[in-house]
């Protein structure tokens, strides 16, 4: 792995760069970072959901991997906000990297949260970053 995706890596960081983000997220140990990190395959599927983001929403490993994102585990964020920019983006093949102001509601008290929003056609997963 390249030495720059490390040094982020183990600094907590993500790369700003729409690439060496998802590199880092499809290649290094995503419980380092400071962010939580739900990563989902192209059926919704989550298979990424790191320490970080299991601690601040309560739920474990074991009862969101395998699960459908948006129907099971994050069911506040299925709506044109979110899911919806997932699917426009893979519909057009255009890469998607955008961040969004949004409060999660689900099994918490209205929480405000920083949304990066992230997929290119290259890559394995589609990924939702929080920033609490």
């Amino acid at each position: 792995m390249d030495h720059n995706y490390d040094q982020a890596a183990c600094h907590g960081r993500l790369p700003s760069d729409t690439d060496q983000a998802v590199h880092l997220l499809e290649n290094a140990e995503v419980d380092h970072l400071d962010v939580g990190v739900i990563g989902f395959d192209q059926e919704g599927m989550v298979r990424v959901y790191n320490h970080p983001e299991s601690a601040a929403a309560g739920l474990s490993r074991e009862r969101v991997l395998g699960k459908h994102v948006f129907e099971s585990v994050a069911p506040c964020m299925n709506n044109y906000l979110v899911a919806q920019r997932f699917a426009d983006a893979a519909t057009s093949r255009e890469p998607l990297d955008v961040e969004i102001d949004y409060v999660l509601t689900l099994r918490m008290k209205p929480t405000g949260v920083r949304l990066r929003l992230i997929w290119t056609p290259q890559a394995q997963l589609s990924y939702i970053v929080v920033h609490r």
